[in-house]
């Protein structure tokens, strides 16, 4: 199991000097299967640059959307290989109010807010309207659970053999309403997952005005993480008002607080380029190894990566 990150920002692209270090694409995850399978975890403006990767992979593709905000979709009129005759992709697109939540992922090409119009695109483009059904005869467990936030929407969990991957984005862990999904379900979802990967956009200093807006804070997540057993903690949807030392800065306090704890939980938080791969080690341990390209040129604090 190959985790790698190509978008890792929310709400709106974020671009500049102050975020190049961890990235300013919106999100977009590739997880890679033992088996081939490839899967992409939403179609934010990091699916452009995932595109030119996959573009020279002849497999089908499959693509799970959390939701339909602007930020996970707007990727999808620049992703190269919906110009591939023929190329089969798959996109997750159900919610408990009905495809029409869903309307603008492929109609956003309309020939106006885009020239192009997704009727005419090359490739084998199809929606899964029963994901749980679609993937039942592959060789991985597939499971979601129901999102906190604005409008809905789904997580998503894979368990391939004993690695276990959880993707959780745009989830308020205590949303002022009642949740559609409590804290102790969440404990239970993302229960010994080797890597989760949580929606953490806000600090307690963004409240109260942002409370209800469906995203997580900091601690919030760490806390999840916690209780959860998780092996790594991946810090994601960061902030497109926060800087690359800001978000180094809650790298060292989230650090700090699951050693305060004895934890044995990793956590970084996400850059562009990040790669984790799941492994099972000597004594059928699980062991991640953590990679990927980093920008250079800026003077981060000791041990930020």
């Amino acid at each position: 199991m190959r985790i790698s990150f190509y978008g890792v920002r929310g709400s709106v692209p974020s671009p500049g000097p102050a975020t190049a270090h961890f990235g300013g694409n919106t999100s977009c995850v590739l997880l890679e299967l033992a088996d081939g399978t490839v899967l992409i975890f939403d179609a934010g403006t990091g699916l452009r640059p995932l595109g030119q990767h996959l573009s020279e992979i002849a497999k089908p593709l499959h693509l799970l959307l959390t939701h339909s905000h602007w930020d996970h979709i707007q990727g999808l009129p620049f992703f190269a290989p919906i110009y591939q005759p023929d190329r089969e992709i798959h996109i997750c697109r159900s919610l408990p109010e009905g495809d029409a939540a869903f309307a603008g992922v492929l109609e956003q090409m309309n020939g106006h807010n885009h020239p192009l119009e997704h009727g005419t695109l090359p490739a084998a483009v199809g929606y899964m309207d029963d994901p749980l059904s679609f993937f039942a005869t592959f060789g991985f467990g597939f499971s979601r659970k129901l999102l906190n936030h604005p409008g809905g929407g789904y997580a998503y969990r894979i368990d391939e053999g004993d690695a276990v991957f959880a993707y959780v984005t745009d989830n308020e862990l205590d949303p002022p309403q009642v949740p559609a999904t409590t804290f102790g379900e969440w404990v239970d979802f993302c229960g010994g997952a080797d890597v989760l990967v949580h929606d953490a956009q806000y600090v307690e200093a963004d409240m109260p005005m942002k409370h209800g807006w469906g995203h997580s804070l900091v601690s919030q997540v760490r806390e999840l993480a916690h209780e959860a057993g998780v092996g790594c903690l991946v810090i994601y949807h960061h902030d497109p008002d926060r800087t690359d030392l800001e978000v180094a800065k809650i790298l060292d306090e989230s650090r700090e607080w699951f050693e305060r704890r004895g934890s044995r939980t990793q956590v970084v938080c996400a850059w562009e380029g990040l790669v984790i791969d799941v492994r099972r080690g000597a004594g059928q341990r699980t062991r991640l190894d953590i990679s990927g390209l980093r920008p250079s040129g800026l003077v981060l604090p000791e041990g930020t990566f």
